[in-house]
C-alpha cells in the first residue's frame, strides 16, 4: 500500500512555479536510477542546436506532467464526481510520472534509427527487473501491470488514460508550456489553468466543459504553431537527418564487421538488434556524444566526416521542392552518383507531417481521440462541430518537401551537374 510522506516535498519549476510531491510512492520512484537517467535525456532531441535554451530533460517534462496530472485529480476528489474513483488516484499518478521512461539517447531521432518505439521500453522497465518496477510492487503485486496498462493504452478505466494520453492530456499540456518556455517563443503559452478547471470526468471520458471551449481552441491553435515553428523546423530536421545517417552507418560498419577505435558497451547490442533492459539503461546522450567525438577521427570518412558535422554544427543545407520538381528526384541522385557523391548518405528529402486536430469521426469519439464538449444540458459534442477555429485547422497537413545535401562536397562538383539539377540548389537555406 502507498502512504503519505510525513512532509510535502516540493520542486521549484520555471513552468509550474512549485510541483507537490505528497506520496512516498511518487519520491521514491523519483529517486530510482531509471527514472534519475531522464535528466541525462534531452526532451526535444536535436534541437538545442536550433534554439539553443532547448536543453531541458526528460526528467523536467516528466515532473511537470506528473504535477498537472495531480492537479487534475485534486479537482475532479474536490467536485467528487461521481465518474472519479478515488481508487485510481495513485495508478493515474504513477503513468502520468513514467510515461517517457523508455526514451532514449535523443528520443524520437533514435527510435528512428532502430526501429524502436519508447512505449514498449517503458513497459519493459516498469515489469522488469529495476528499482522503479520494485517500488511499485510495494503498491501491490500486480501494480506494474496496471501502469503498463495505462502506457499501452488498455487500461480498464479509460478516464486514467485520457489523462495522460488524449487530444488534451497532460503530457501535451506540459511540453507545449515547457517548450514554448525553454525555445524562447510564444506560440505555448496557453491558458491551462482555464483547461484544467474545464475538465470533467464523464461518463468513462474526460471531457470539457463548454465554457472552456476557448481555452482549447487557443491550446489547439498552440500546437499548432509549436509543431511547424518549433518541432519541425527544417534546421532541427537537418540535424536529425545527420544523427540518424551517424547511427545507420555505425551499424553499417559494425555488421561488415569494421574494426572500431571506439566502441563502447552497450553500443554492440544495440547495432545487433539484441540489447536488454540492463543494458539499454546505459544509453543515455552523455555516451552517445561522447562516441561520437570519438569516431569523428574514425578512418571512415563518411562516419567521421557525419560525426564531425553533428559536434561542430555543420549542418546540411536544404531546398524546398515544388511539386513538379519532385519527380526530378531519381535524376538528381543519379547525377549525384555520377559526380563522385553518396546519393544514400548526401542526399536526403524530408516531408513533415503533422495532424493538429484530426477531422472528426464518430467511432473514434468513444476511444479517447476527440475533445468533447459537456454543455449545460449534459449534451457531449465533438469540438469541430462547434468550433470554426478547430474546423479551419482539422485534417491540415502543411508539410513541405525539402532537400537535403552537404552544401561544401555539391559545391566541389557543381560543375559535373546537369544545369537543371544545379539550378534547383541555387536557393539554398
Amino acid at each position: 500500500m502507498y502512504r503519505p510522506l510525513s512532509e510535502e516535498k516540493v520542486f521549484k519549476d520555471p513552468v509550474h512555479n512549485y510541483i507537490h510531491v505528497q506520496d512516498e510512492v511518487i519520491w521514491s520512484l523519483i529517486n530510482t536510477p531509471e527514472f534519475q537517467r531522464l535528466r541525462r535525456i534531452r526532451q526535444l532531441g536535436t534541437s538545442y542546436l536550433t534554439f539553443h535554451g532547448a536543453e531541458h530533460s526528460r526528467f523536467s517534462h516528466s515532473l511537470g506532467v506528473y504535477e498537472i496530472t495531480r492537479r487534475i485529480i485534486s479537482q475532479f476528489e474536490r467536485g467528487g464526481y461521481a465518474d472519479w474513483p478515488s481508487g485510481e488516484r495513485m495508478v493515474a499518478l504513477c503513468a502520468a510520472l513514467l510515461h517517457d521512461l523508455g526514451h532514449g539517447p535523443f528520443s524520437h531521432s533514435v527510435e528512428e534509427a532502430f526501429q524502436m518505439h519508447h512505449e514498449d521500453w517503458t513497459c519493459k522497465i516498469l515489469l522488469g527487473d529495476t528499482e522503479v518496477g520494485e517500488v511499485l510492487r510495494t503498491v501491490e503485486p500486480d501494480f506494474p501491470d496496471k501502469v503498463a496498462a495505462v502506457i499501452r493504452k488498455d487500461y480498464d478505466n479509460p478516464i486514467v488514460v485520457n489523462l495522460v494520453t488524449s487530444p488534451l492530456d497532460a503530457d501535451r499540456m506540459d511540453y507545449l508550456l515547457r517548450d514554448a518556455y525553454f525555445t524562447g517563443v510564444n506560440y505555448g503559452t496557453i491558458d491551462m489553468d482555464r483547461i484544467l478547471r474545464m475538465l470533467r470526468p464523464y461518463h468513462g471520458r474526460v471531457v470539457v466543459k463548454e465554457s472552456g471551449m476557448h481555452a482549447v481552441e487557443d491550446y489547439l491553435m498552440s500546437r499548432y504553431q509549436m509543431y511547424w515553428q518549433v518541432y519541425f523546423h527544417p534546421v532541427t530536421r537537418s540535424s536529425d537527418i545527420i544523427l540518424r545517417q551517424i547511427l545507420r552507418r555505425a551499424k553499417e560498419l559494425y555488421r561488415d564487421g569494421y574494426a572500431f577505435s571506439f566502441l563502447p558497451h552497450p553500443l554492440p547490442c544495440l547495432f545487433q538488434g539484441e540489447i536488454g533492459v540492463r543494458d539499454y539503461l546505459l544509453l543515455d546522450e552523455a555516451l552517445m556524444q561522447t562516441a561520437f567525438m570519438q569516431w569523428k577521427n574514425e578512418p571512415d570518412a563518411l562516419l567521421s566526416d557525419l560525426c564531425g558535422r553533428f559536434l561542430d554544427r555543420k549542418l546540411y543545407k536544404y531546398v524546398e521542392l515544388e511539386s513538379g520538381e519532385l519527380e526530378m528526384v531519381e535524376q538528381i541522385r543519379q547525377a549525384f552518383e555520377q559526380a563522385g557523391l553518396h546519393p544514400e548518405y548526401d542526399l536526403e528529402i524530408d516531408f513533415p507531417t503533422d495532424l493538429p486536430y484530426d477531422v472528426f469521426r464518430p467511432d473514434e469519439a468513444a476511444a479517447g481521440k476527440q475533445i468533447l464538449l459537456l454543455d449545460r444540458q449534459e449534451r457531449l459534442r465533438e469540438i469541430s462541430e462547434v468550433s470554426d477555429i478547430v474546423r479551419s485547422i482539422s485534417g491540415l497537413q502543411l508539410g513541405k518537401y525539402h532537400l537535403y545535401y552537404p552544401d561544401n562536397k555539391l559545391h566541389a562538383v557543381r560543375d559535373q551537374l546537369p544545369p537543371t539539377i544545379a539550378r534547383i540548389f541555387e536557393q539554398a537555406r
